[in-house]
């Protein structure tokens, strides 16, 4: 039996933190009037993923998503991703590439995400940078993303894997402002209060 080619491109949204710094997982902070976890899946969505997976803590609910529920999310960001990128491999079709954002990142909208994702070509990873710096989105093919779990630390992504690989990554300057809201500090700064 011939076997089902790739197709498109899946979002991955990290929502699983308990945001011990910001006193409250950061899924359900609200700025501008969306919690954090609805901004990052309509910035996934509008962006160019055909279908977007939210990783969550137990009793997180989120519409336009599928949810996948991270049962000790304590075991830092890398328990998130592996669990995301498993229920992507379970598809049939397998997607293309997935997409990775985080939760906490407010000024990565869709129009950052759609750049990276339409420049993302197979044997690829495409990483989104602002004035220089990379951040999210990601976008890799599903087999990377295990090689790149296969070599993170519990609270890490890509970040050795892409160190390692530099030949397989594609720069692309996008729009908008990669910082994390990490504290309540962080959220009245961006909140301008």
């Amino acid at each position: 039996m011939a076997q089902a080619s790739p197709t498109g491109v899946v979002g991955i949204v990290l929502a699983a933190g308990s945001g011990t710094r910001m006193g409250r997982p950061k899924a359900e902070v609200t700025v501008d009037g969306a919690r954090l976890l609805d901004r990052a899946v309509v910035a996934a969505r509008e962006g160019g993923c055909e279908r977007v997976l939210a990783v969550v803590r137990e009793g997180t609910s989120v519409s336009e998503a599928q949810v996948i529920v991270n049962p000790d999310p304590d075991r830092g960001m890398r328990s998130s991703l592996a669990l995301g990128v498993a229920a992507v491999a379970e598809g049939d079709p397998p997607p293309a590439a997935l997409a990775v954002l985080l939760v906490d990142t407010p000024g990565i909208g869709a129009d950052a995400v759609r750049a990276v994702v339409s420049r993302w070509r197979p044997g690829r990873i495409c990483v989104g940078t602002y004035h220089g710096r990379r951040a999210h989105p990601t976008v890799m093919a599903p087999q990377l993303w295990q090689d790149a779990l296969a070599v993170a630390g519990p609270d890490e992504g890509a970040r050795q894997y892409l160190t390692g690989h530099p030949e397989l990554v594609d720069e692309v300057p996008v729009p908008g402002d990669p910082a994390d809201l990490d504290t309540p500090e962080d959220l009245r700064q961006w909140s301008g209060g």
